[in-house]
Parts: structure tokens; sequence; C-alpha cells
């Protein structure tokens, strides 16, 4: 099914979560490089990416609306794991106690909230292949220890 909308503006990254307090990613290091990251998206990565999430997504029009409605794009962050030499990321979802909180008023079923939860996913996924087939160009800086020996042939 091909999703017939716009792409939403870019998420901005953020800088105040550590990447590794996230309980849906195992990151190690510390240098996120999300100020290149929100570039490479704002230069046309998230616009590629939403092309190719929308002509494949499983969201209907009206799960996209209630998306858009909790701007659940703008939540999204990204982030260098320099350990895994890959971008992560961090999708944003709906809570378990959606009903309880009337989170959205047409949200009536978790058929509904988990394929919205699972696109969201997706699609966090193919901005990072898009990130790393299309524009990300460096690789993860690996420095020898200092106190390896020094072999002569």
């Amino acid at each position: 099914m091909t999703l017939d909308v716009d792409a939403p503006e870019p998420a901005s990254l953020s800088t105040k979560v550590d990447a590794s307090q996230y309980e849906d990613a195992d990151v190690q290091g510390d240098d996120y490089r999300r100020d290149e990251l929100e570039e490479y998206l704002r230069d046309g990565a998230w616009d590629d990416a939403f092309e190719e999430w929308a002509a494949h997504t499983d969201l209907d029009a009206e799960e996209y609306a209630i998306v858009r409605d909790l701007d659940m794009f703008g939540e999204y962050d990204f982030f260098w794991d320099s350990f895994a030499d890959r971008v992560g990321y961090h999708a944003p979802g709906i809570p378990e106690d959606w009903k309880a909180k009337n989170y959205h008023p047409d949200l009536d079923s978790w058929n509904t909230v988990s394929g919205i939860n699972a696109a969201m996913t997706e699609f966090g996924q193919v901005v990072c292949d898009v990130l790393e087939d299309e524009y990300i160009d460096w690789e993860g800086e690996y420095e020898a220890p200092d106190d390896l020996p020094d072999f002569e042939i």
C-alpha cells in the first residue's frame, strides 16, 4: 500500500538525551554526531527515507493522521554508535496505557496502536539505512592502544 502524503519536517535531534539511556538501544561511546546527522536529514535524507517508507507502509490515511496529530515524527532521535559503526535510533511509540489516558480520540484498538508503533519502528530503520547508504561517509575511528608491542619484520 502506498501512503500518499507529504513528508513531515525532519526531527530535531535531542542533544539532551544520552543515547545509552534508551531502553530500546544498546549504545556505547558518547560522540553521537547528532549535529551532522541532523544536517543530513535536512539535506534530504529524511525526505528520501519518508518517500521509501510511504511506498511500503501498512499505515492508512486515518492512522497516519493520528501519528501527525501526536507529532510522533518530531520525537525521533538518531545518533551515531561508534562501537557498532552504525546509526542508531529511538523511535516514538504510543504507550501501553493509551486507553486509560485517552491518548488520542481516534485510537480505538490495540491493533491500531501496534500497527502505528510498528510503522514508527520501520520508519526509523529506513532513515538509518538511507543515512548509512547515501549520506554518511565516515568510518568508526579505531584507535589502537598505546601499549601494543612494536613488532619489527
